[in-house]
């Protein structure tokens, strides 16, 4: 579908415009929605990493201190991960502490795979210096990249998602776009409304990505919903936590399984490298 498919829509045909993004993920993904189960481990921490074995994906999370502290991390976590992927770190962050540190990012992303990392958890399209340059980097590296993000609502979606369609027409590598700010602001919050319009419009535009992602931790079971049925075909961050003290029905694969059904769509879970689970 062309980019300026989306000029015809505004924020009064929200109807119409949800119906036109569910066209097009249908075309592209059918009824079938994937969800993925992530393990959180803290970047600075000394204790020793664990997780449940339902995780999907491990994944490290936060500032790492400096370059040194980063790479030991990824080296406690890495040889426990039995095959798990392994992401981790935003590059924003890790364009921030290859300055700080003055080496290249190049240089920096392959010491943390050497160490075991597999894959770079965020891009975050709006905190990055260069898109272009530093997603390649991730390629040249040996790394793949998790997910493309946005760190803050922007003024203007189309022309960020436009941007989003064209770099990812430079670099080719994009597997998930989250277009819903990983960053909220108290004193402007969003709207279910506004969250809605945002996943459709990116459904629309950036139809060369092939997963618009929503994320379950952040934005709750209600939200994603509603987000498969404007576009989103894929739900990031589940829990792998067991059964809860409420009994299995409110496990979170339970209810993951359940909220995808009730939206019309096939659940199908998957790990961090996207290979659907068998079985």
């Amino acid at each position: 579908m062309p980019v300026t498919g989306a000029d015809s829509h505004d924020a009064r045909d929200i109807l119409q415009l949800g119906m036109d993004a569910d066209d097009v993920r249908r075309q592209r993904h059918g009824t079938r929605t994937t969800f993925v189960r992530v393990a959180d481990i803290v970047a600075e921490s000394g204790a020793a990493p664990i997780w449940p074995p339902a995780a999907g994906e491990i994944r490290i999370t936060g500032m790492p201190s400096s370059r040194a502290a980063a790479v030991e991390r990824v080296r406690q976590v890495a040889p426990a991960a039995n095959g798990v992927p392994l992401s981790g770190f935003s590059l924003a962050d890790l364009e921030q502490l290859a300055a700080r540190e003055a080496i290249a990012l190049r240089a920096l992303l392959e010491e943390l795979r050497a160490a075991g990392l597999e894959l770079v958890a965020e891009a975050p399209f709006d905190r990055l210096e260069d898109p272009r340059r530093s997603i390649e980097e991730v390629n040249i590296a040996g790394l793949s990249l998790a997910r493309l993000t946005i760190h803050r609502r922007p003024d203007d979606a189309i022309t960020v998602y436009r941007a989003v369609a064209e770099l990812q027409r430079s670099v080719a590598v994009v597997r998930a776009f989250a277009p819903l700010p990983r960053t909220l602001d108290p004193a402007a919050p969003t709207t279910g409304y506004d969250d809605v319009r945002h996943v459709a419009l990116a459904r629309i535009i950036v139809h060369n990505v092939p997963s618009i992602q929503v994320d379950w931790s952040r934005y709750g079971p209600k939200l994603a919903q509603v987000a498969l049925t404007v576009g989103a075909d894929d739900v990031d961050a589940v829990s792998p936590e067991g059964e809860t003290t409420e009994g299995r029905r409110r496990a979170p694969l339970e209810e993951i399984r359940r909220n995808i059904r009730a939206a019309g769509q096939e659940p199908v879970e998957r790990n961090g490298r996207f290979d659907a689970a068998i079985g």
